[in-house]
């Protein structure tokens, strides 16, 4: 089977021959990305070393080789919308080197980047205090907000369905703490939930899966997101969110994506530890049918992983990672 058939089985439970891999430090993957540029004649402010601002005028200061935290929001004051530059997804030449991207991708399942999601997005804009307390204190407000937001990453994904070979869409969105999810389930199904839908929905009329990454301890969001027809979702603290609890509420209804947890697992260390738990994601996440997708963080570094732990948990995904093993 060639990568894009691995992966599109195992999304849509179809009996892989393997599981499929996301491993750029490993430099194996049965995925290729492509994502949109800023537009033709936008300048990035000048900033200090080891600042950035992105097209939304949010200024992220860099940690290490890792994308770093937002630390300039540009909606900190609601006054500040009198003045302010809305991205525009259509904006001149930003999708103009995607051609020249998608003949080079070989047999790769070819997913097109969103970005940062609708929660990010929104507390990024407006800072994460302001953006809890605006969704209790100014619920108007917040809506517009989340709805503009919206409005970009669909138009994205218009622009993406202009362009033969492009199979999935991606977005980042953390939506939990270790211990838990931000808002509530209510809060969530009030200012998100039919959002959601919407995006997924205007993903599958072109024919795209919807892939979602997030972090920290999103049990009952999951649920939530298959309701609104989400197609894989990738999870790298599955000790957090307790691999046998995802195993019992939520296998084979979804396409899980994860590596060994980065922080109570791979940071240790112990091969052995890390071996048993590729083994026990495969087998607790997945089916005999597909449903999982062996991942790395991306940046050992930032979390502290070794490069001999990241190459145990690559080679035990490899060596646990056929159809046999979950059956």
């Amino acid at each position: 089977m060639t990568s894009y058939e691995i992966v599109h089985r195992a999304m849509t439970f179809q009996k892989p021959e393997r599981i499929p891999f996301s491993f750029g430090t490993m430099g194996f993957s049965d995925f290729a990305g492509v994502g949109f540029r800023a537009p033709e004649g936008w300048k990035e402010p000048e900033t200090p070393e080891g600042q950035r601002i992105d097209i939304w005028g949010c200024r992220w200061d860099t940690i290490y080789t890792n994308m770093g935290q937002v630390k300039g929001h540009p909606l900190e004051r609601w006054e500040n919308l009198e003045d302010y530059s809305w991205p525009d997804p259509d904006g001149p030449g930003m999708f103009d080197h995607i051609p020249d991207r998608l003949r080079n991708v070989g047999d790769k399942y070819v997913q097109a980047g969103l970005g940062n999601g609708l929660f990010e997005r929104a507390h990024f804009l407006r800072g994460f205090s302001n953006w809890m307390e605006d969704l209790y204190m100014n619920p108007k407000k917040a809506h517009e907000l989340i709805e503009r937001i919206l409005w970009f990453q669909i138009g994205l994904i218009r622009n993406y369905g202009k362009f033969d070979g492009i199979h999935g869409v991606s977005m980042c969105d953390d939506w939990g703490t270790q211990e838990n999810g931000f808002v509530s389930i209510p809060l969530f199904r009030e200012f998100y939930k039919p959002r959601y839908e919407r995006l997924f929905d205007e993903a599958h009329s072109f024919g795209f899966t919807f892939y979602l990454h997030t972090c920290g301890k999103v049990n009952e969001f999951i649920g939530e997101w298959i309701d609104c027809g989400l197609d894989a979702v990738e999870l790298q603290q599955p000790r957090a969110l307790g691999i046998e609890e995802i195993s019992r509420r939520y296998r084979g209804r979804i396409c899980f994506s994860a590596p060994c947890d980065i922080q109570a697992t791979l940071p240790k260390g112990d091969k052995e530890a890390i071996r048993k738990e590729a083994k026990l994601l495969i087998d607790s996440w997945g089916t005999p049918d597909g449903g999982f997708i062996a991942s790395d963080y991306g940046d050992c570094v930032a979390i502290g992983v070794s490069a001999e732990s990241n190459k145990a948990q690559f080679e035990a995904f490899r060596e646990y990672g056929s159809l046999s093993s979950g059956e």
